[in-house]
């Protein structure tokens, strides 16, 4: 349908019997139930509308960080290979598990008589902070000690696209506001022709969860990621039609918010606002993705750091865009990389060659993302953080008989770093027991880093709501403690 036929339509539609009746209807039912609430349609648009309010900034506390970069390792990957430097569990590699680490939980896979898997990797401490960091990893060894480790993270769901929407959204089920989505609801975007909120992805592509972990939710929908491509066209649908030129665009973009603008003050729907501010920010985006989404002005020795291949969906590209785009104001990225569920069902497919495979993919540009920010005084006010949804348990799992090195689910352990915005550099926080199979100290829960990211941009997550069916949510519901400890 193009934008004539779509016009005719709706004009058609304005005129039919069935228009007629429910406006005739919802508009009587609504009049009675005013006049009971001393209710009144307001005369005007609201200041609050959503194009302003994107773009207004509400702190409730002093900013350590002003953009986000979430890196999220959909799959997750193995913090025993990766981060968790476990001597015992390599002497205990192919014994028996004893079953009382067993016994009262919960696996996706793993069988009862599962022997111990020693790590696939090589350990070594990098830097004055002494970080253990493997052989997967050899060039992010050289910047350990930018990071800070979370050794002790832990959640409540132990299989994938739960344990992502509770990483993302703050509850396990969908239908919740994504954590991207909160940040652009509470702070909104310092350039008026991006979204607040972006959304790229590598791998595999969507996550286990789908689309969900970067929707708004019950917030407008102005809020909700926006999924761009680092080749073909940046963003879906963003061009204009054969046949229509800017200035025709423009002119049908101004009539369709005049009659939004009629339909809002006769139906008073809020998400109508975000109805206008998409369609006026898509118009903007014409003019502005093309330039921020183009590698040209980069110069040779950026594309060597990243390992940047124009024109292809890649995490290196992928990196160095989410470093363009804080650059130009964008609030929160959110890169989605999907390769990394390493059960071992083939030889290509376990944490030996299959999570080594992956690594190999990120390690790079991971590690040029926080030097270019670094070197162009942007880490100061970015806060990185990269991981996946849960740990791999120290047990190997055999799901189709034999062995390819891999490993089941583990909600009780796993590694997340951070970098950058207001957190300290060099610094480890929690430890795991001798196998790397549960937390011992310093433990991190999911709520709990959702409240220490919304803290380091200056937002109080007990104060950060919105009032939906009659009750107060949260992004962290009624849990979350800021972890002061990682903070510089």
């Amino acid at each position: 349908m193009n934008v004539y036929e779509e016009a005719r339509y709706e004009v058609a539609r304005y005129h039919t019997r069935r228009h007629f009746l429910k406006q005739c209807m919802s508009g009587l039912g609504a009049l009675t139930v005013g006049s009971f609430l001393g209710c009144r349609q307001p005369e005007t648009m609201p200041a609050t509308a959503a194009g302003s309010a994107v773009l207004r900034a509400r702190t409730h506390l002093p900013p350590r960080a002003r953009h986000v970069i979430f890196m999220h390792m959909s799959g997750a990957p193995s913090h025993l290979e990766l981060f968790d430097y476990k001597p015992t569990l390599a002497q205990l590699d192919g014994q028996p598990c004893p079953p009382s680490l067993l016994a009262g939980k919960r696996f996706a896979f793993l069988k009862q008589d599962a022997k111990l898997l020693g790590p696939r990797s090589t350990f070594a401490q990098h830097g004055e902070s002494g970080a253990w960091v493997s052989d997967y990893l050899p060039t992010f060894a050289t910047i350990a000690d930018e990071v800070t480790f979370l050794k002790a993270m832990h959640t409540d769901e132990f299989n994938h696209a739960p344990a992502q929407f509770l990483l993302h959204t703050g509850s396990g089920r969908m239908g919740r506001p994504s954590i991207g989505a909160w940040a652009a609801y509470g702070l909104g975007t310092e350039n008026a022709d991006l979204p607040a909120f972006v959304v790229l992805l590598s791998g595999n592509w969507v996550p286990s969860a789908g689309k969900s972990v970067w929707g708004s939710g019950f917030l407008p929908t102005v809020y909700q990621g926006v999924h761009c491509q680092a080749s073909g066209e940046a963003v879906l649908n963003l061009s204009n039609p054969d046949g229509i030129d800017e200035t025709l665009r423009k002119q049908a973009i101004e009539t369709i918010t005049a009659v939004n603008q009629q339909t809002y003050q006769e139906i008073g729907d809020p998400e109508i606002l975000s109805r206008i501010s998409q369609y006026e920010l898509a118009f903007r985006m014409q003019t502005s993705v093309p330039e921020t989404f183009s590698f040209d002005d980069e110069p040779a020795y950026i594309h060597d750091l990243y390992g940047t291949e124009p024109g292809q969906n890649t995490f290196a590209n992928n990196c160095l865009l989410a470093r363009k785009l804080v650059e130009k104001g964008v609030r929160f990225v959110q890169l989605f990389d999907n390769r990394w569920d390493t059960h071992g069902v083939g030889k290509d497919d376990g944490v030996g060659l299959g999570l080594r495979r992956a690594c190999q993919a990120v390690d790079r540009p991971m590690t040029a993302l926080l030097m270019d920010l670094k070197q162009r005084g942007l880490l100061d006010e970015t806060l990185v953080v990269w991981g996946g949804e849960f740990g791999r348990t120290p047990m190997m799992e055999e799901r189709i008989g034999k062995g390819f090195d891999g490993r089941d689910h583990n909600s009780d352990a796993f590694t997340i770093w951070m970098a950058g915005g207001g957190i300290r550099r060099g610094y480890t926080h929690g430890e795991t027991d001798e196998i790397g199979y549960t937390g011992r100290s310093g433990r991190v829960h999911i709520h709990d880093l959702q409240a220490t990211l919304l803290y380091a941009l200056g937002l109080d997550h007990e104060r950060l709501i919105y009032r939906f069916q009659g009750r107060d949510f949260r992004l962290t519901d009624v849990h979350g403690e800021v972890v002061h400890e990682i903070l510089a």
